[in-house]
């Protein structure tokens, strides 16, 4: 982290220690240090204990990965979620499945009353009736001696016209979900069934919910009395500036971060950026498919997402800890040859990551460079001199 060089009081320094261009100009001491440094670099002299305060290693080189980050919104996968509407016009008699409740594919969500299957199993009733009635009229027919053969034939032919319309019947009755079970003992019983079951398609959570006992659905009349999402998968939608659609692609890959889990990172791909621009932010909206299987994300949750949208760059780089902003803001670091004289040094930094900081302009690598705590060499620097 970079720090910012304060003014320390003089209690700070140690006796034995020499300040660069802070010192007296008459000092022999700071004669000795800057004969080894340009006039333009300040030099400090440390004592052995004063050296316990900072590490010493030499500049050396590390992988930066060129990213891009945006600020976003987890929502639900829509393409993942289903709106689950009945096939026929009905109300609702009885729900099983609460809001948040994870379901599996074909799970009861809820009943309804339908005069469609009403009149579908009446018809089926009928059409029973009428082929036990038309089998029992043959049976008898075939039984009885010297009668006509087209009495037979008339017998046979409204035999197997009443079975075509029990299997027409039943046939209609299955469309809506009852089983052969449930049909025939509705056929044994006589009675209708209007309970209508309508079924989870997919296996996931209930993420919406408003059906009621007594509520009049219609197939695809908004809204809808449950939502099922799977919720494996969840969206993060996030802006960006215009200026940086060329860096972002299909496919790149994502790591998201929520305030809910810090010290996790969850990982996606971009799977879509759209097509508008806004006139007002002149910012356009990435898609990210984001893998939840432990459905730790909510849908609102603030979200920070960081793309990887170049290959790496391999450059000079020392620690954060090395690096000192000044009070007019410029970047400074401090450098020695002998591992106790050590000069100030003005560097221009750019990329940073895992607390290493790119040198643009300032460092070689191999030079001996301080890379912790060299904010207590630039408040020596700037402290009055002692007595």
């Amino acid at each position: 982290m970079l720090v910012t060089a304060a003014a320390i009081t003089a209690a700070l320094l140690e006796s034995g220690c020499s300040r660069g261009q802070a010192a007296n100009a008459n000092s022999p001491q700071q004669s000795v240090a800057n004969s080894s440094t340009s006039p333009s670099e300040p030099a400090l002299d440390l004592s052995s204990s004063q050296l316990s305060s900072i590490k010493i290693e030499p500049v050396g080189s590390y992988l930066f990965p060129v990213e891009k980050d945006a600020v976003g919104n987890i929502d639900f996968d829509e393409d993942l979620s289903v709106q689950v509407f009945p096939a026929y016009q009905g109300t609702i008699l009885k729900t099983f499945a609460e809001l948040g409740a994870r379901v599996q594919k074909d799970q009861p969500l809820y009943t309804i009353k339908s005069p469609d299957l009403i009149q579908a199993e009446s018809n089926l009733i009928g059409a029973a009736a009428t082929f036990e009635l038309t089998n029992k009229e043959l049976v008898r027919v075939q039984g009885l001696g010297g009668i006509a053969e087209r009495e037979k034939e008339q017998a046979t032919s409204d035999q197997q016209t009443a079975e075509g319309a029990l299997k027409a019947a039943r046939d209609a009755v299955l469309v809506f979900g009852k089983t052969n079970a449930e049909i025939d003992q509705m056929i044994a019983s006589r009675k209708t069934d209007p309970a209508l079951v309508v079924r989870s398609p997919i296996s996931g959570k209930v993420t919406y919910k408003v059906a009621q006992p007594g509520f009049l659905v219609q197939p695809g009349n908004a809204p809808a009395p449950y939502s099922v999402a799977d919720v494996a998968i969840k969206w993060m939608l996030a802006n960006i500036s215009e200026a940086e659609i060329p860096f972002f692609h299909l496919g790149q890959q994502v790591q998201v971060k929520v305030m809910a889990y810090p010290d996790h990172m969850f990982q996606g791909k971009v799977s879509k950026i759209y097509e508008t621009v806004d006139p007002n932010t002149h910012r356009v909206t990435i898609r990210s498919e984001i893998a939840d299987p432990n459905d730790e994300l909510r849908p609102g949750m603030l979200a920070n997402f960081v793309i990887r949208v170049r290959n790496p760059v391999e450059a000079t780089a020392i620690p954060a800890n090395g690096v000192v902003r000044e009070a007019d803001g410029t970047m400074t670091a401090w450098i020695t040859t002998d591992r106790r004289r050590f000069s100030q040094r003005i560097i221009k930094i750019g990329l940073r990551n895992d607390d290493r900081v790119q040198v643009l302009d300032g460092l070689r690598r191999g030079e001996l460079v301080v890379t912790d705590n060299a904010v207590f060499l630039s408040n020596m620097l700037q402290a009055p001199p002692s007595d």
